[in-house]
C-alpha cells in the first residue's frame, strides 16, 4: 500500500522489537522475542518486526513470521483472579475426557495447526460448567441396605420372556409421553420461564466484582510500551501490523467471532525524500531564512519519527507577505478586519487553540478573507514552558515540538471525502478533490514555536503593535515587541506538495462475545489505533485500556459466563485523518445499526490526567453513575468517582465532531458516550513525536493508576448495557436535558438579533413536554416487572419476557427514531441538515458556524438560525419537534 503514496517512515529504520521497547520488564508476557509461555502473541509479530512490515501489504498470505495466533496464553489463567473453580488436576483430567470423546479439540502448538472450532468450543464450555455444577452438589446420603436387590425382584412377578421386549418399549414411550406433556403444562402454564439468557447461572453482581478487582496495571503498561515502539499513521505498514497485532489479543481474550472490514480511502502523505515541504523568508535577502519544520527527536536520535505536515491539506507552492493572526478565530479576524487591513494573498501566521480550537477553521477562515496560505505554531503561552517544566524535565512541549493534525472539514464530510454517504469500496463512485466541501483549498503547515520565532521577530516594524492586554501577545521568547504585520511584511515561501492516493488502504478490526438472549444486539466498544507518530496518549492510552477490559471479559466467558446482548469492540483506523474508518463502517452496515446497535461506547484519548470527563447522549446518565458509584476515588478512598463527580458539578457533556462516535451518534441514531481523564489544559504532547511511553508513565500517569480505574469504569458501564435484563437508559434524563437545551436555543437565538417570533420555539417546548410526561409513563412499567420477577425470587414468565425484550428495544429505538430519514417508500423528501445531508440526527450534530469539536445541539434549526433565515429556522424547528413527538409515540406503540 505504501508504494502507492511512498510514505514509508518504517523502512528508515527497522521497527524496534518487542523485546527492546518492553526491556523493562523482561519477565512480562509482552512479546514476539521475549522468551514466555505467551505462545499466541509470539506467532502475532514476527522476530523481525521490519521483516514482518514488508509483508504486511501482503495481509492474507500466512507464510513465515506472519500467521494468525494457535495457541492460548497459559499466564493469562496463572496470573488472573478470575481462575478456575476446579483445580488444575480436574481441569485437566476433564479436558483430556471431552478431548477423547471428540467434544473438544486439543489446541495446536505454535506451527499453528487445526485451531479450536468455535461451535465446538462453547459447547465445551457449556458441558464443562454443567459438569462442574453437577459435581458440586452434595445431596443425601440415601441408607440403602447393604448387598444387592435380589431380594426385591425375587418377590416381583415377572413376565414371559417372549413378552419383556414389547413391554419394555410401550413403558418407556409412555414415560416419555408423560414428561413431554409435563413440560408442555409448564411453559403454556407460564409456570415455567423461557428467558434463558436472563436465567444465566451468575450473579451479576460477582461479574462486577471479577471485572472491577482483577484490572492489571502492568499488562496495560507493557501493551503501551509496545503500541508505541513505532509509529503507526493511518495507512501505512505501522498501522496494518498494529491492527493484526491488535487482533491477535482479541483472540487471546477468547473472544467468539473475528472479522475486519477494509476499505479504500482519499489521503495524503508528505514525500518520502522530505522534499515537497518549505517554509523561508524570501524577501528581503538580508532576512532569508528557511524553517527546519522537523521535530528534532533530541529525546532519543535512534527513533525515527513521522514528518510534520497537515492531513488532507491542500497542495500548493504560495508566496506572500506575512500577517499574525492569533489564534485564528473569527473574534481575531473581526479585529484584523476592524482596522482596515488587506489580508489578500498574505501568509498567515497563526497559533493552535483560543476561542477557536479546530484547526480546519482556522484554514477555512484565512481561505474565506483570501489569504493565501496558513502556518499553525505551538506557542509555550498555550502548552510549553510558560505553563510548566517542558520534556525532558517535565510534561510540557518543547521548542521543537510540532503538533500534527488534520484540516478536513469535518462539520460539512466526514469518513471519506470523496464518498460521503457511501461506504468507500474499491468500485464505489467517487466525488472530485476540486470543490469539494469537505476539504479546504489553501495549503497549510505546522511548525514549532522555534520556528515561528524567526517569523515573528521578521514582523517588526510592519502593521501595529500588539498590546500584551488583548491576548494577541504570546510566549515566544526574544519576539520583542510583537506586530500584526500587513502587505509590506517580508515575504514568505509556503511549500505543501504531498503525495495523494484516492484509494489508500486501511482496516478496521473487531471481535466480539456474543449475547445469549439477543445476539443480534450490540454493544459496541471503540477506540482508534493509527496516530501521528507514536501516540501514547492519543490513541494509545485508549487501546491499552480497550485490550485489559477485553481481556478480563475474556477471563469471565472462560468460566461460562455470557453478556445477553452482544459486545463487539472495535480498532479503527484513519480516526485522525477525518474519522474514516469508523465512518465507512457505519456506512456500509447502516440499516443494520439502526435495528440492533444498542449503544456505542468510544474512547480515544484514555489517560492524560487525572481529571475525569465524559459527553454523550443523556440516555447513559443512570447507567454512568451507577458504574461511577463502585470505584473509589484514588486520592480519597471514603469517596466514590460518583460523590467527586457530583461536588465537582460535573455532567455529562454533548457531542460535537471530536471522535469516532459521530458516525455512531448522528448517522445512525446509536446512543453514543466517550470519556477519558485529562490533565492540564493543553498539557499533552498534542499530536507529536514527543507522546511517549516515558512521557506518559514519567509524568501523566506513574504507576499506571488512572489506565486501571479507566478500565474498571468501562468494563462496569459495559456490564450495565450488556447484562441487566432491563437497559438502564432513562428517557426522563434525555427530556430534561432537551428542557434545558432548548431555553439555552432560545437565549442564543435572542443575542443573534431581531426579526423572530418566539412562536416559532412552541412546538419543541410542546414535543418535549409530551416526551416528560411520557418517559414517567415508559419506565413505569419497569416497577411493575422488577415487582413480578424480583418479588417472587427472580422467576421471569414467558409472557413477561417477550414484554420486556420489546420494553428494551423500544428503548435502543428511540434514538434512531431521531433520525431524519425516509419514512416510507413514497418519502422523497430532501433530508439531513441542509448542505451537511450526512447529518441527520434532531437533536446532535457538530457545530458548523464555530469549532466542529463543538456541539450544536438541534443542529436543524440552529444551522438556519445563525443564517438569520427565519422561515427556515421555523419550518426546522417544527420538524426537530415532529421527530421528537415520533420518537415518543414509538415508545408507547
Amino acid at each position: 500500500m505504501d508504494e502507492k503514496h511512498h510514505y514509508d517512515p518504517l523502512a528508515e529504520a527497522p521497527i524496534p522489537s518487542y523485546e527492546e521497547a518492553t526491556s523493562s520488564r523482561p519477565l512480562s508476557r509482552i512479546g514476539p522475542q521475549e522468551i514466555s509461555d505467551d505462545a499466541e502473541r509470539q506467532g502475532l509479530l514476527s522476530p523481525n518486526p521490519a521483516a514482518l512490515l514488508a509483508d504486511a501489504p501482503n495481509s492474507r498470505r500466512r507464510n513465515g513470521y506472519y500467521h494468525p495466533p494457535s495457541v492460548q496464553s497459559a499466564r493469562s489463567s496463572e496470573d488472573s483472579g478470575l481462575g478456575s473453580p476446579v483445580d488444575e488436576d480436574e481441569n485437566v483430567a476433564l479436558r483430556q475426557t471431552m478431548e477423547e470423546m471428540d467434544i473438544l479439540d486439543p489446541e495446536s502448538a505454535d506451527d499453528g495447526r487445526a485451531r479450536r472450532n468455535r461451535s465446538r468450543g462453547r459447547f465445551s464450555k457449556s458441558f464443562y460448567s454443567l459438569t462442574h455444577s453437577l459435581s458440586s452438589l452434595h445431596l443425601p446420603r440415601i441408607p440403602w441396605p447393604s448387598g444387592t436387590f435380589a431380594w426385591l425382584t425375587q418377590r416381583l412377578p415377572s413376565l414371559p420372556d417372549q413378552y419383556r421386549p414389547g413391554w419394555a418399549i410401550i413403558a418407556r414411550l409412555a414415560g416419555l409421553v408423560v414428561i413431554i406433556t409435563l413440560v408442555y403444562m409448564l411453559v403454556v402454564s407460564e409456570i415455567m420461564t423461557s428467558g434463558a439468557g436472563f436465567g444465566q447461572p451468575f450473579n451479576p453482581e460477582w461479574v462486577r466484582q471479577q471485572v472491577q478487582g482483577n484490572a492489571e496495571a502492568w499488562r496495560m503498561q507493557d501493551d503501551l510500551k509496545f503500541i508505541t515502539s513505532f509509529d503507526h499513521v493511518a495507512g501505512t505498514k505501522g498501522s496494518f501490523v498494529l491492527g493484526d497485532w491488535i487482533q491477535g489479543k482479541f483472540k487471546e481474550a477468547h473472544m467468539d467471532t473475528f472479522s475486519h472490514d477494509d476499505f479504500y480511502v482519499y489521503t495524503n502523505y508528505p514525500k518520502a525524500d522530505g522534499t515537497g515541504r518549505r517554509v523561508a523568508i524570501v524577501d528581503p535577502p538580508e532576512l532569508a531564512w528557511e524553517a527546519k519544520l522537523e521535530e528534532e527527536s533530541a529525546y532519543n536520535p535512534a527513533k525515527v519519527q513521522t514528518r510534520t505536515f497537515h492531513g488532507l491539506s491542500a497542495s500548493g507552492n504560495v508566496t506572500g507577505p506575512l500577517m499574525y493572526m492569533n489564534y485564528g478565530s473569527p473574534q481575531d479576524f473581526k479585529r484584523i478586519e476592524d482596522s482596515d487591513y488587506n489580508m489578500t494573498g498574505t501568509i498567515a501566521l497563526m497559533r493552535h487553540y483560543g476561542s477557536q480550537e479546530d484547526r480546519a477553521m482556522k484554514v477555512k477562515a484565512a481561505q474565506d478573507r483570501g489569504c493565501a496560505g496558513v502556518i499553525m505554531y505551538s506557542d509555550p503561552a498555550d502548552d510549553g514552558f510558560k505553563k510548566g517544566e517542558p520534556w525532558p524535565k517535565g510534561r510540557w512541549r518543547p521548542e521543537d515540538s510540532v503538533q500534527r493534525g488534520s484540516v478536513a472539514l469535518t462539520s460539512w464530510i466526514v469518513g471519506d471525502v470523496l464518498t460521503p454517504g457511501k461506504p468507500s469500496t474499491k468500485e464505489q463512485d467517487r466525488m472530485q478533490k476540486t470543490m469539494n466541501p469537505g476539504l479546504v483549498t489553501i495549503p497549510s503547515m505546522p511548525i514549532a514555536w522555534r520556528d515561528a520565532k524567526k517569523l515573528l521577530q521578521a514582523l517588526k516594524g510592519h502593521g501595529e503593535t500588539l498590546p500584551e492586554d488583548q491576548g494577541w501577545v504570546g510566549g515566544v521568547p526574544d519576539v520583542g515587541e510583537w506586530w500584526s504585520g500587513d502587505q509590506t511584511s517580508p515575504k514568505v515561501n509556503l511549500v505543501n506538495l504531498l503525495e495523494e492516493n484516492e484509494k489508500t488502504p486501511i482496516r478496521n478490526v473487531f471481535g466480539a462475545f456474543t449475547g445469549i438472549e439477543e445476539s443480534a444486539k450490540k454493544i459496541i466498544i471503540g477506540n482508534h489505533r493509527d496516530s501521528w507518530c507514536f501516540g501514547a496518549a492519543d490513541p494509545g492510552s485508549g487501546t491499552a485500556v480497550m485490550l485489559e477490559v477485553a481481556r478480563l471479559l475474556g477471563e469471565l466467558r472462560l468460566q461460562g459466563w455470557r453478556p445477553l446482548r452482544t459486545i463487539e469492540f472495535a480498532s479503527w483506523d484513519a480516526e485522525e485523518y477525518n474519522l474514516i474508518g469508523s465512518t465507512e463502517h457505519v456506512e456500509a452496515n447502516m440499516e443494520s445499526l439502526r435495528a440492533n446497535a444498542v449503544a456505542y461506547i468510544n474512547v480515544d484519548v484514555g489517560v492524560t490526567g487525572d481529571k475525569l470527563w465524559a459527553s454523550g447522549s443523556p440516555i447513559f446518565k443512570h447507567a454512568w453513575h451507577r458504574a461511577l458509584g463502585r470505584i473509589q476515588d484514588p486520592h480519597n478512598q471514603n469517596k466514590t468517582l460518583a460523590e467527586l463527580w457530583e461536588s465537582n458539578g460535573s455532567k455529562i457533556g454533548d457531542l460535537g465532531a471530536g471522535s469516532d462516535y459521530v458516525a455512531f451518534q448522528d448517522m445512525a441514531g446509536t446512543s453514543s458516550i466517550d470519556f477519558g481523564f485529562s490533565g492540564p489544559e493543553h498539557g499533552d504532547m498534542y499530536h507529536s513525536c514527543y507522546e511517549t511511553f516515558d512521557w506518559v508513565s514519567k509524568y501523566v500517569d506513574p504507576g499506571f493508576t488512572y489506565h486501571t480505574i479507566l478500565a474498571q469504569l468501562w468494563a462496569l458501564l459495559i456490564l450495565e448495557l450488556a447484562q441487566e435484563p432491563i437497559l438502564p437508559f432513562k428517557l426522563n434524563d434525555y427530556a430534561e436535558h432537551l428542557a434545558n437545551e432548548a431555553q439555552e436555543l432560545v437565549d442564543w437565538t435572542e443575542k443573534k438579533g431581531a426579526g423572530f417570533d418566539l412562536a416559532m420555539f412552541e412546538p419543541l417546548y410542546d414535543s418535549i413536554s409530551v416526551l416528560a410526561k411520557e418517559a414517567k409513563n415508559f419506565h413505569a412499567w419497569e416497577d411493575f416487572w422488577y415487582s413480578q420477577v424480583y418479588g417472587t425470587g427472580g422467576f421471569e414468565t414467558q409472557g413477561l419476557t417477550v414484554q420486556r425484550l420489546a420494553h428494551n428495544g423500544r428503548m435502543t429505538m428511540f434514538e434512531t427514531n431521531l433520525l431524519d430519514v425516509a419514512k416510507g417508500n413514497h418519502d422523497k423528501e430532501a433530508h439531513g441538515i441542509p448542505g451537511r445531508e450526512q447529518y441527520k440526527h434532531v437533536v446532535f450534530g457538530p457545530d458548523a458556524s464555530g469549532s466542529g469539536y463543538d456541539a450544536a445541539i438541534f443542529p436543524f434549526a440552529r444551522d438556519a438560525i445563525q443564517k438569520k433565515d427565519w422561515k427556515l429556522a421555523t419550518k426546522q424547528l417544527k420538524k426537530t419537534a415532529d421527530l421528537i413527538r415520533y420518537a415518543t409515540d414509538k415508545l408507547m406503540h
